[in-house]
């Protein structure tokens, strides 16, 4: 009751979408670690193997070595010949994972005067456009809610085809799922109230409490840094991880945690969300967002780089002034993937 008490006084002075999202994080909790199994109808893409698994952990290795995650997926093919498209189109529909609380990115407008609160946001507009490519209709995708820590297993166990939610591309994730060509660019970022003494990713998170998600490169950034000395020791990353990202912005309004550090431009939409918080510094790392799939989908990640490289020319820059604008500002330049994009054959 005391929670409760404290959630009530923190959503004073909120907008509508500052409510939404903090009802959407406390009632979707439960859709969101909902079994997945079965959703497919057809079983796992792929199972993997020992060949499958050296070969991605030794381009995970040389990803490491030359620090180019983004430089790693396969060379774009309009070709559908491939056995995962076969599969896709006999079942009809594409299964894909998404967030549905990521304000702006994937989520559910309560205030939406359509009626239904259908998913909508900048990654929504991406799974639509591969739906409309591969099965030549946009509607053609099932949406599954997923918790951040629990992408990467809803791809390997066969629960979605493809996750589009802000997925950081990294080198330690290629050897557990294939990535497509990056979508988007961005950083991570600390987000607190704007009364607070924290000024951003320094010295003055001594002795802080810093929220960041289980599973996302924000904890393994906060994890590696605070080893290697380059975030203060007195830093406490490890009492609040919860599944999902905006679980952070709920407990910074309810003052359980001092910071958030997640990816800017998410940073940027929860600071929308709550005008009580801001992002403060500059950012510290550069991440970038991908396509994740199954390790043995090939013709699949092929298939969705040809979409992306497509997007990019036709799609991309409307989606980014409908949803992303408004936070991240006019001038897109910064968000956009890398111009020398590198590709596997």
């Amino acid at each position: 009751m005391e929670a409760v008490r404290r959630l009530r006084a923190g959503l004073k002075g909120w907008g509508g979408v500052g409510a939404m999202a903090v009802v959407c994080a406390l009632t979707v909790v439960f859709a969101l670690v909902l079994p997945l199994s079965g959703t497919r109808g057809g079983g796992p893409a792929g199972t993997g193997g020992q060949g499958v698994a050296h070969g991605e952990q030794t381009r995970a290795d040389d990803c490491r070595a030359k620090g180019d995650p983004q430089n790693h997926s396969l060379r774009p093919s309009s070709s559908e010949s491939g056995p995962t498209i076969k599969k896709i189109k006999d079942n009809g529909f594409l299964t894909i994972g998404v967030d549905q609380n990521s304000y702006r990115w994937g989520y559910r407008d309560p205030n939406n005067t359509a009626g239904k609160a259908e998913l909508e946001g900048f990654d929504i507009d991406i799974a639509h456009r591969i739906a409309e490519e591969i099965l030549g209709d946009p509607a053609k995708v099932r949406f599954r809610a997923i918790p951040t820590n629990q992408r990467i297993k809803a791809i390997q166990d066969g629960q979605v085809d493809m996750v589009v939610r802000t997925m950081t591309i990294s080198c330690e994730r290629m050897a557990d799922v294939a990535f497509s060509q990056p979508y988007f660019t961005t950083g991570q970022q600390v987000l607190a109230p704007k009364s607070s003494p924290v000024k951003g990713y320094d010295k003055t998170l001594a002795g802080k409490k810093i929220c960041s998600a289980s599973g996302s490169t924000a904890w393994e950034t906060l994890e590696a840094d605070q080893k290697s000395g380059k975030l203060v020791a007195s830093a406490d990353i490890t009492s609040v991880n919860p599944p999902n990202q905006l679980d952070c912005l709920v407990r910074l309004q309810l003052g359980e945690v001092d910071a958030v550090v997640t990816d800017g431009a998410l940073a940027a939409s929860q600071a929308a969300q709550d005008p009580t918080v801001k992002l403060v510094g500059a950012p510290f790392t550069t991440e970038y967002y991908g396509v994740a799939m199954n390790l043995e989908a090939d013709d699949l990640v092929r298939r969705v780089n040809q979409v992306l490289e497509d997007y990019l020319k036709d799609g991309w820059q409307q989606s980014y002034d409908d949803w992303l604008s408004a936070t991240l500002g006019d001038d897109s330049t910064g968000s956009l993937p890398p111009s020398d994009q590198k590709y596997r054959d």
